[in-house]
């Protein structure tokens, strides 16, 4: 396996060495200096940008939403200009720029300009219809017996209760943003169809495929080969798992619907056996925990960690992101943490992507100062997320014995398996739900939505119920035609995974993660430094020696293990 081991080689191997090369007679210079004109305007507003978008996180109110939705749209209104366009796309057509930098700069451009070459009055409708709904979700507290709820209380109630009429009240308020938010949400869609037809597309999904350059019909594909491998070894664990929550809550396994589960959408498998995994992190200090573990891997955080705002508060985001301000350093997490299994994954997750931001080359130009995709960066963060349960990590980070993390080391194999599974089908309701949430939206979305949910993870839908729970679901909103990533990025984890494991091989080492130097290594030089240089599924190809593919995946969590 060849795999150029730092930034420095592979700049190299592009005959630059920092900046742009001189290319003879310099006929790329008006190229150039295109691109540094433009890099200083777009790298201005998109930190006034992200700074925005922070403080209405934090504060939740609709001034700050407001101001976002204003530099957002100074943002877009650069990739509108027809004139910057046209010259995008000449130099590209003529084969002009000769350095590989450049050029892919050029490709990155121009699939930004081509999805904007649209009326402004649209985009500016786009955006504030996105900031208004962004903050409707920031504000809305779920409802149950005259009580406001945060997130964490909801999730809180469906892990313990066994109230079954009381779970059912919990499970329908976690869904009642759902009616608060439709109306907007359906001129958002709209106006996102509207905009991609503008610009030469069938709708909105199908561009944001195009413009990140991942292709419909592949993908399509590398889905249904996941859900044929994944059916039967899902409704296996399902059947044993409704078996043991039916005894929980005194029913019959025919009667459970989906307010039994533990997460309001069944996309994470319910704490069932003979270990509660949230037990090992009840007391400890989630920030600290991850903190020592990425310093052990050469990747210090505290920087991150510093300017982080990480605990529950009236009018914050609840849900948890991590932002790049500014493409320098400026690295920053939001989340509300709590001291249990979830938030350990959760806080390991966001600062997997932090560290990917943080660890880039920062000598290559701004516009490659960033992930070649959201899959790869979903990827990093899956593969160091995972290891809240791994009872290696968990010996080393929580000073458990040998005989304890050997006790329950079965356990959590199962419960990563069945975390695996259940997660591969709740993707299938996503990217099926919103191909077709753009295709025709116009159609039943109700029904459509249960219909998925009953395809894929054999949820039986609540008797008579008619509600726009698709809505309740922030990713729709906020992060269109997204949620696939990160399937594709337990995909590439896993591939990153055996890559490690190959690396290491023969070496006589230690191939654990947990202060394993030589692990950061890979991450920081040959997985991280190279930033956008190459589009994704190359780079994926040059870190890891083949093409991506779900054989690792599917080893690692379908099959079943003698």
């Amino acid at each position: 396996m060849r795999v150029l081991r730092s930034l420095p080689a592979l700049l190299a191997a592009l005959s630059i060495a920092s900046g742009f090369v001189s290319c003879g007679k310099d006929e790329n210079m008006e190229f150039r200096q295109f691109v540094d004109d433009h890099t200083s305007r777009v790298s201005l507003l998109e930190r006034q940008g992200s700074l925005a978008y922070w403080e209405a996180s934090r504060s939740g109110r609709e001034e700050d939403y407001l101001a976002f939705s204003r530099s957002q749209m100074e943002l877009e209104k650069i990739y509108t200009s027809r004139e910057d366009f046209e010259y995008i796309k000449k130099v590209r057509a003529e084969g002009r720029l000769k350095d590989p930098v450049l050029r892919r700069i050029a490709d990155i451009l121009y699939l930004k300009y081509v999805g904007n070459q649209v009326d402004p009055a649209i985009l500016q409708r786009i955006v504030d219809l996105s900031g208004r709904i962004d903050n409707q979700f920031s504000v809305f507290r779920p409802v149950v017996d005259g009580k406001e709820m945060t997130t964490n209380e909801v999730y809180t109630a469906l892990r313990e209760s066994t109230d079954g009429a009381y779970r059912k009240k919990v499970w329908e308020a976690s869904k009642s943003v759902g009616p608060v938010v439709i109306k907007d949400l359906m001129e958002l869609v709209r106006a996102r169809n509207e905009a991609a037809r503008a610009a030469g597309f069938e709708n909105y999904y199908r561009m944001s495929l195009t413009l990140s350059e991942q292709d419909e019909g592949e993908l399509a594909a590398v889905f249904e080969e996941l859900e044929r491998l994944t059916r039967e070894p899902f409704l296996a664990m399902k059947r044993e798992l409704d078996s043991e929550l039916a005894k929980r809550y005194g029913i019959d396994p025919e009667e459970m619907r989906p307010w039994h589960y533990q997460d309001p959408y069944f996309q994470e498998a319910p704490s069932v056996g003979e270990v509660d995994f949230d037990a090992y992190y009840k007391g400890r200090d989630i920030a600290e925990l991850a903190t020592v573990f990425y310093a052990g891997l050469g990747m210090p955080v505290e920087d991150i960690i510093s300017r982080s705002d990480l605990h529950e508060r009236a009018g914050k985001n609840p849900h948890a992101f991590c932002t790049n301000i500014d493409r320098s350093g400026d690295i920053r997490i939001l989340c509300n943490l709590v001291d249990n299994g979830q938030w350990m994954e959760t806080m390991l997750h966001e600062l997997g992507h932090g560290v990917y931001d943080k660890y880039i080359d920062r000598e290559l130009p701004w516009l490659l100062r960033t992930f070649p995709h959201l899959c790869l960066t979903e990827a990093s963060a899956m593969f160091f997320g995972r290891l809240s349960q791994d009872p290696g990590w968990m010996k080393a980070a929580l000073g458990l014995g040998d005989e304890e993390a050997a006790r329950i080391a079965p356990a959590l194999a199962k419960s990563l398996r069945a975390k695996q599974l259940v997660f591969a089908r709740w993707v299938q309701v996503m990217f099926n739900f919103e191909r077709e949430l753009y295709r025709d939206p116009d159609q039943d979305l109700n029904a459509l939505w249960w219909d998925l949910k009953e395809k894929y993870q054999f949820v039986k839908r609540p008797e008579g119920r008619d509600e726009p729970d698709f809505a309740a679901k922030i990713h729709i909103i906020s992060s269109p035609a997204y949620y696939h990533n990160y399937m594709l990025g337990e995909m590439i984890a896993s591939q990153l995974g055996d890559c490690l494991k190959r690396r290491f091989a023969g070496r006589g080492g230690e191939t654990g993660v947990y202060g394993n130097r030589a692990v950061g290594d890979f991450f920081r030089e040959v997985v991280y430094g190279p930033g956008n240089i190459l589009p994704w599924d190359e780079h994926v190809e040059k870190v890891t020696g083949e093409p991506l593919t779900a054989k690792y995946f599917v080893a690692q969590f379908v099959e079943e293990k003698d």
